[in-house]
């Protein structure tokens, strides 16, 4: 386990120094509200489709007020480009609904009342605690990050992201649990690809048990 230790925080140094540019999160937003909406709807969809129809609807709901007013088919309308409509349109309205009733139109700021709005994960709390709030209680596990910490083998879940999840808040300490999302999440996109990942040149190559598989 300090073996592992050392190692995820010397592929986070060398991570660093990769993608200095690495955004907190590719989607984009104005407020804590916008947030919340825009990364219920990239559960299961690329953040580029979100970002290309949350400018309407945020023209048109910019509150929690206004969005859980509007109707269903509205919604369903504006999102539809990205697909899964049908239940989104409904968590965007029901979402909105709970944050006026229960929490005075405000983002909560705690995971455990985050999760209790309709269509927010574990994961989409993670990102809006981390990237609004700067409050890490857990690890955001999302796509790429479940893909190169398997590759990384600093997990053996194939599919199960909350275990996946506990194991890194163990080797992590929770100052870097962002962090390492943000850069694992970088290195997913632009280098460790899901089809065909670039490992001849890649700047943790040498602390990565896979790499040897695909150079």
């Amino acid at each position: 386990m300090i073996d592992e230790k050392k190692r995820i925080l010397r592929i986070i140094s060398n991570l660093e120094e990769s993608y200095p540019d690495a955004p907190k999160t590719y989607l984009k937003y104005s407020n804590p509200f916008e947030m919340v909406m825009a990364t219920l709807l990239s559960a299961n969809t690329a953040d580029a489709c979100v970002n290309t129809i949350t400018p309407e609807l945020f023209r048109k709901y910019p509150t929690p007020q206004k969005m859980m007013k509007a109707s269903v088919d509205d919604l369903r309308d504006i999102i539809r480009p990205c697909g899964t409509y049908n239940k989104k349109s409904m968590y965007l309205k029901d979402a909105s609904r709970l944050l006026v009733e229960n929490f005075g139109g405000k983002v909560p700021r705690t995971l455990r009342e985050l999760v209790t709005l309709p269509g927010v994960s574990r994961k989409t709390a993670n990102v809006v605690l981390s990237v609004i709030f700067g409050i890490n209680e857990g690890v955001v596990v999302d796509t790429h990050v479940m893909r190169v910490t398997q590759r990384l083998g600093l997990t053996k879940q194939e599919k199960n992201r909350e275990k996946t999840e506990r194991e890194l808040m163990e080797l992590l300490p929770q100052e870097q649990w962002y962090v390492y999302a943000k850069l694992i999440g970088a290195h997913g996109r632009r280098t460790c690809n899901a089809r065909k990942p670039r490992c001849t040149g890649c700047s943790v190559n040498g602390l990565c048990p896979s790499a040897k598989l695909f150079m």
